[in-house]
């Protein structure tokens, strides 16, 4: 009888150790495939990022980062809400990933056995180089006063010709102190004298007068992926035009520079839908003027109707710093409301472009309905202003805006 009871006991021992191995969760087992597929987009060798995340070794030396940022939500960047609609770019960890990183991290963070090569970091162009690079004519040497620096720069793209493109990427000379920068497109020249002025300059109001051909060609923060066009499209260029970019440096004490670069893709297939642009801003809110009070919470709505049918590629709201949720919806002549986007908590941070994984149709005589909420009091922590003042509509962070873009055809 005891023999047998020795057995038994053995047998629960080794099924317990056997459990738990199974249980055990590793690098190369689990946490690998998260942090590639989430992380390494932009933490990765001159990425985007400030450090790489592509190897056990770099993972594990930023561990204890890493498990904070993924369960405070703010690591990966993503503030539209994945319950309301769903993007091709989307990078939302589940609770589940979430827990296994934190798990990791409680237990020792253990390698584990390599069992495959090298998994591959996704990306949207990774198998293209660009058809044409263009650089700021100059570099820029930021202050080292210490304060937010607001400029505009002007780049001429010198096409012969109209020139349909896929995909736009923006790549920061400077990864540390570039914020973020909005691409433009101007078709006159009239712009040129633009090139490194300040937002504040008196000078930059008066360019700012001159129509542009796109007012939001593109819009990157850290972490927005190349805006992509599907195949058959394209987003024609003109020829001889010029790019606009406004870029936001954050401060610094020390001698810094940059020269950032545009990178353009051309279209290689024929294009037999031109990717257009509907940009919805506050000369459509139905609650004119579009004037933030000091000290109030205002709210503005649109409701826009469709002209034409729209297949949508891709969609970028826009606000600055008093922006505090961002919701629309298409409501259908046959009465169908369609999700668009929703962003319970607007962060200027992290603004970006929200590729569909299909062309998102919707009907002419559609209504586009959209609620943004804005908070100027002193509540908001990030209100430029203290104590608050009245804000208007205009180009500078400082200022406010109200867009909501669509890239469609």
């Amino acid at each position: 009888m005891r023999y047998w009871n020795i057995i038994f006991l053995n047998f629960l021992l080794l099924s317990s150790i056997t459990s738990i191995a199974q249980k055990e969760v590793t690098y190369h087992g689990q946490i690998e495939r998260i942090i590639i597929n989430n992380c390494a987009v932009c933490h990765k060798p001159n990425g985007y990022g400030p450090f790489p995340l592509t190897t056990y070794k770099e993972v594990k030396s930023k561990g204890s980062f890493i498990g904070h940022v993924v369960k405070t939500r703010y690591m990966p960047p993503w503030k539209a809400d994945p319950t309301f609609s769903s993007f091709k770019n989307e990078r939302v960890l589940p609770e589940k990933d979430i827990q296994l990183i934190l798990d990791w991290i409680d237990g020792g963070m253990p390698k584990g056995k390599k069992t495959e090569t090298s998994l591959p970091i996704p990306g949207l162009m990774e198998d293209r180089t660009p058809d044409l690079v263009l650089e700021m004519n100059d570099s820029y040497q930021l202050s080292d006063e210490g304060i937010e620096d607001y400029r505009f720069f002007n780049i001429p793209t010198n096409l012969e010709e109209d020139t349909y493109i896929q995909s736009i990427n923006y790549v920061p000379g400077n990864k540390r102190y570039v914020h973020h920068s909005r691409v433009m497109a101007d078709t006159t020249n009239l712009i040129r004298g633009i090139d490194g002025l300040s937002e504040f300059d008196p000078k930059a109001l008066e360019f700012q007068k001159n129509p542009l051909a796109d007012e939001f060609l593109y819009g990157w923060v850290p972490g927005n992926l190349p805006l992509l066009y599907p195949p058959g499209t394209g987003k024609k260029l003109h020829a001889n035009t010029d790019l606009i970019l406004n870029v936001h440096y954050a401060p610094t004490s020390s001698e810094q520079e940059d020269k950032s670069r545009i990178e353009l893709f051309f279209s290689k297939e024929e294009v037999n839908n031109d990717i257009k642009t509907l940009t919805i801003t506050e000369n459509h809110i139905s609650n004119k003027p579009f004037l933030l009070k000091a000290d109030t919470k205002p709210i503005f709505y649109v409701s826009y109707t469709l002209r034409n049918d729209m297949n949508i590629v891709s969609l970028l709201p826009h606000m600055h710093f008093l922006g505090k949720s961002f919701k629309a919806v298409a409501a259908t002549p046959e009465g169908e409301a369609i999700p668009l986007i929703k962003i319970d908590d607007w962060d200027f941070n992290w603004q970006s472009s929200y590729l569909f994984e299909d062309p998102l149709f919707v009907p002419k005589g559609s209504i586009i309905l959209i609620v943004a909420e804005y908070d100027n009091t002193e509540e908001n922590e990030y209100n430029p202003n203290s104590p608050p003042i009245d804000v208007g509509l205009g180009w500078n962070s400082t200022d406010e805006m109200m867009n909501l873009i669509f890239y469609y055809y």
